[in-house]
């Protein structure tokens, strides 16, 4: 439930959360995220919180989105059936780079599997790597 809500899944168990700015509507999102992805997505809140002091959270597109202030975001994640896909918005500049190419030359991906441990020295590297590069910064009226 997101704000005393049930909250809808959508494709591959994606939880539908309204748009919105700040640490709320992440908690939101990560609390409506099934099963083990639940704990998963709060792992990786916390890793991005303590790698990158003063981020910029929001909801956008049924996703958490971080930035930084003035440079724009620069990381973001949704759930898909088996896996959590971290998107780095700038990953193809990270050392060494994310393992999951895009469509996007410049985006590179990181998915997380329920049975596969997660590498938290490197993804916490690739985080303060990425923050630190401009970011993704959209058209519309974000803050960041």
């Amino acid at each position: 439930m997101a704000g005393g809500k049930e909250v809808v899944l959508l494709s591959g168990g994606n939880p539908q959360i309204a748009k919105g700015d700040g640490d709320g509507p992440v908690r939101d999102y990560i609390a409506a995220m099934p099963g083990w992805k639940s704990a998963a997505g709060a792992r990786l809140d916390a890793l991005i919180v303590a790698a990158v002091p003063g981020v910029e959270k929001a909801v956008r597109w049924n996703s958490p989105f971080y930035g930084v202030p003035g440079q724009g975001w620069f990381l973001s994640f949704h759930c898909f059936t088996r896996y959590i896909e971290v998107a780095f918005f700038r990953g193809a500049r990270l050392d060494p780079p994310p393992p999951v190419g895009s469509k996007d030359p410049d985006a590179r991906y990181l998915h997380i599997f329920e049975d596969e441990p997660v590498d938290e020295a490197q993804l916490t590297g690739w985080i303060a790597q990425a923050a630190a590069l401009p970011g993704w910064i959209s058209h519309g009226k974000d803050r960041v």
